[in-house]
C-alpha cells in the first residue's frame, strides 16, 4: 500500500499574478539607493529650509515692499500715492540733515568701536588666564548686555548730567569747568560712545574668549620655553590667530553701529528726541528715518531713507572687511619672512 504524496501548502510556489511583474531583490537594493542618494542630497536644504522662508516672509518681503514704497510718493494714512521714481532719494541725498546724520552714526562708530573692541580682546586675554572666581567673572561681564537700555540710558544721562552728574564732578578735581554733555557734538558722541560701549564690550569678551580658548595650548608652552614674555604671546600668537573672529565682531560692530538708535534717542530725550538736540548734534541716520515718519509723515522719504541705509552698511561693512583681511594677509606674509 503507498501513501499519496502531497506537497505542503506553505512550501508550493505563488504563481506569477497576470499583468504583474515578479519583484526581484536587486530592483529594491536599486531602488533605495537612489533614495539613499536623494536622501543625501535633498536632507541639508530641507533642514535649512524654515529660515528661508521665515526670512524671505519677514526679511526679503518687507525690503522688496520698502522699495516699492520708496518710490511713490506716499504720505502716512494716506490712501493714495503717485509713483514719482527717484525722486524720494534725491530729495533725501539732497538734504543737509541727512549728511549730518550720516556724519554723526559714522563718528559715534569710530569713536565706539575702535576703543570697544581693543578693551574687548583685553579683557578677553585678562579672562583667560587661571583666577579664582573665573566662571563668575566670565557670567559678570555679560550683565551689561542683558540690562534695560532705557535704565542704560537713564544711568549715563545721570552720570553725565551737566550741574550734579558723577562725571562733571570727578572732573573738577583736575580743574575742568563743568561740561554739558548732551549740548556739542563732539561731548554727545563720547557719552553715546562711553555707554555703547559699556553694554557691548562684556559680548565681544565673550566672543574673543571662546576664540582663544581653541589655540592649542602647545604653542604657548613652545613660545614659553623660547623665552617669550606674555605680552609677546598675546601679540605675535593670540592676536594673529584670532583675525578670523576679529573680522566678524568687526562686521558686526558695523552693522550694529550704523542701526544706532535707542541710546542716542534716550540720552537726548525731551521733544527733540528724534532730532538728536537742538542742533542736532547726536542725531544718527536711524532717528533722521523716524523723523521722515512720525515728525513729517513722508512714507515714501522715510522708506528712500531705509534703502539708502542698506547701502551705507553694505559699502562700510564691505570696506572693514577689506581692511582686515589686508591686515590679515600682510600678517601672513610678515610671519612667513
Amino acid at each position: 500500500m503507498s501513501l499519496p504524496t502531497t506537497t505542503p501548502a506553505h512550501s508550493a510556489e505563488v504563481p506569477p499574478q497576470p499583468g504583474r511583474a515578479p519583484r526581484s531583490p536587486s530592483s529594491f537594493l536599486v531602488r533605495a539607493s537612489r533614495w539613499s542618494r536623494l536622501d543625501t542630497k535633498a536632507s541639508p536644504y530641507v533642514y535649512i529650509a524654515p529660515f528661508f522662508v521665515i526670512f524671505g516672509i519677514f526679511g526679503l518681503f518687507p525690503l522688496i515692499y520698502t522699495g516699492y514704497v520708496a518710490l511713490n510718493d506716499w504720505e502716512v494714512g494716506a490712501d493714495t500715492h503717485t509713483f514719482v521714481g527717484l525722486d524720494n532719494f534725491v530729495k533725501i541725498l539732497s538734504d543737509n540733515y541727512f549728511w549730518n546724520a550720516v556724519f554723526n552714526t559714522i563718528g559715534i562708530f569710530v569713536v565706539s568701536t575702535i576703543p570697544q573692541l581693543l578693551l574687548a580682546l583685553m579683557l578677553a586675554n585678562a579672562l583667560n588666564k587661571r583666577m579664582r572666581g573665573r566662571m563668575w567673572l566670565r557670567m559678570g561681564v555679560l550683565v551689561p548686555n542683558i540690562t534695560s537700555v532705557a535704565a542704560v540710558a537713564i544711568l549715563f544721562s545721570q552720570l553725565f548730567a551737566r550741574d550734579f552728574g558723577l562725571i562733571n564732578w570727578l572732573l573738577h578735581f583736575v580743574g575742568v569747568s563743568p561740561i554739558d554733555w548732551q549740548a556739542h557734538k563732539w561731548t554727545a558722541w563720547l557719552a553715546i560712545s562711553t555707554m555703547v560701549d559699556w553694554r557691548w564690550m562684556g559680548y565681544n569678551a565673550l566672543i574673543y574668549l571662546a576664540a582663544m580658548q581653541s589655540i592649542p595650548k602647545d604653542i604657548y608652552e613652545s613660545a614659553a620655553l623660547d623665552g617669550a614674555s606674555s605680552r609677546r604671546q598675546f601679540w605675535s600668537i593670540t592676536v594673529p590667530m584670532l583675525r578670523p573672529t576679529i573680522i566678524f565682531t568687526v562686521i558686526i560692530s558695523t552693522i550694529g553701529g550704523f542701526q544706532l538708535y535707542a541710546e542716542p534717542l534716550l540720552f537726548t530725550g525731551g521733544a527733540s528726541a528724534f532730532l538728536g538736540g537742538t542742533l542736532r548734534q547726536s542725531q544718527t541716520v536711524t532717528m533722521y528715518l523716524m523723523e521722515q515718519f512720525y515728525n513729517k509723515f513722508e512714507y515714501g522719504d522715510m522708506a528712500a531713507v531705509a534703502w539708502l541705509l542698506f547701502f551705507l552698511i553694505l559699502i562700510f561693512s564691505g570696506v572693514n572687511y577689506l581692511i582686515t583681511a589686508r591686515l590679515e594677509s600682510s600678517g601672513k606674509r610678515g610671519g612667513k619672512k
